[in-house]
Formats: structure tokens, C-alpha cells, sequence
């Protein structure tokens, strides 16, 4: 049966929206940082529905996975930061994750014991930004504070700056062309916004 589940797993998901953790082995503090970096990602590229992989814990002491244990236990807290929209067992291993869009983002306030992202206090941090990236964001606040029914915004937009940005850098890759994937998460945010 683990077979046919492979194959329709295959099918529905391909390699580009499915992790396998399990044939990585990571500990369960990895596994949960590659998991949030990794639905990030795929919630700027719009992936919908992801796979993830967790293995059952056959080999883990007591037949737990201390992976899995922790990957699910970590999705309530993506949750509640707008990343993932729901979850739902797929098979003893893995689970089926429908992601946020990325306006959700913007909804979600953190808790307090939870880390905040790092925020960029200067504004002439932005200039190391690409010319494109900063007008998007400029664009994107503006629109995101005109959406809450600012009259007055324009005194607003470099703050509003600054938090999209802190907001949207946690889900850049780590490595390749980090400006090019911001331009793509702001025009996706914007997107949403207008849509």
C-alpha cells in the first residue's frame, strides 16, 4: 500500500511541492526551521496545497517521531503567523499543508513569546535594495495603509516600509537571487491586495 500512496502522492504534488524530511534524517530543531523556511517559500510562489514528510518514527525510540512531533506542533504556530491555512494527516508519515496567502501575513500579529522578525530600524537600510524592490514596497505600503483607511498615509509609508519588508524577508530563500524573490513576494502581496 505505501507504494500506491507514494504514487498518488507523486501525482498530486510533484518534487516541487513536496519535502521529504525523512530522507534527510534531521533532528527535530532542523526539521522545524527548513519546514517554516520552506512553506515560506512556497507561500510567495502561491503552491497552494504542499507535502511534507515527516516518516512515522519506526526507528525512533518508543515508534515516535521526534521530527514529526515537532514539525506538527510548529504548524499551529504558522497558523497563527498567516503562513498555513489548515493541515491534514495525508498518511502515517506524512501530513497535506494548505498555505495562507501571503496578504495573511500582513493580518497576523505574533505573540509575545514568540520571536518577532527582525525589523529594520533605519529607513536608509531599504537603499541597499534594488530600485525596483524599494518603489514595489513603497507601492505595497501605500496600498497596505490605504486598505486599513488612512486618510493621511503618506507620513506612514516609510514605517509601513519597513515592517513589509521585515514581513516579507522571512520568506526570501536563503540562497539564489533574494531581491529577485522579493520583487515576486511584494507583486504577489500587491496581487492580493487588489484582487
Amino acid at each position: 500500500m505505501t507504494n500506491v500512496w507514494r504514487a498518488f502522492d507523486e501525482a498530486s504534488f510533484g518534487r516541487a511541492r513536496t519535502l521529504n524530511l525523512r530522507a534527510s534524517l534531521p533532528s527535530a530543531r532542523e526539521a522545524v526551521e527548513r519546514v517554516e523556511q520552506w512553506l515560506r517559500e512556497q507561500q510567495v510562489a502561491k503552491a497552494g496545497s504542499v507535502l511534507v514528510i515527516t516518516g512515522r518514527g519506526n526507528n525512533s525510540p518508543d515508534g515516535v517521531s521526534a521530527v514529526r512531533e515537532a514539525v506538527m506542533k510548529h504548524l499551529f504556530s504558522l497558523r497563527r503567523r498567516g503562513v498555513v491555512r489548515s493541515w491534514r494527516e495525508n498518511s502515517p508519515g506524512s501530513v497535506v499543508i494548505e498555505l495562507s496567502p501571503v496578504s495573511a501575513l500582513f493580518e497576523q500579529l505574533p505573540r509575545k513569546r514568540e520571536p518577532r522578525a527582525a525589523t529594520v530600524s533605519d529607513p536608509e537600510s531599504l537603499r541597499a535594495l534594488s530600485p525596483e524592490s524599494r518603489v514595489l514596497l513603497r507601492r505595497l505600503a501605500i496600498r497596505s495603509l490605504e486598505s486599513l483607511g488612512l486618510r493621511d498615509a503618506a507620513k506612514y509609508v516609510e514605517a509601513e516600509m519597513i515592517k513589509q519588508f521585515a514581513v516579507l524577508s522571512t520568506s526570501l530563500p536563503q540562497k539564489g537571487d533574494r531581491d529577485a524573490a522579493l520583487v515576486a513576494a511584494i507583486r504577489c502581496a500587491l496581487e492580493e491586495l487588489d484582487g
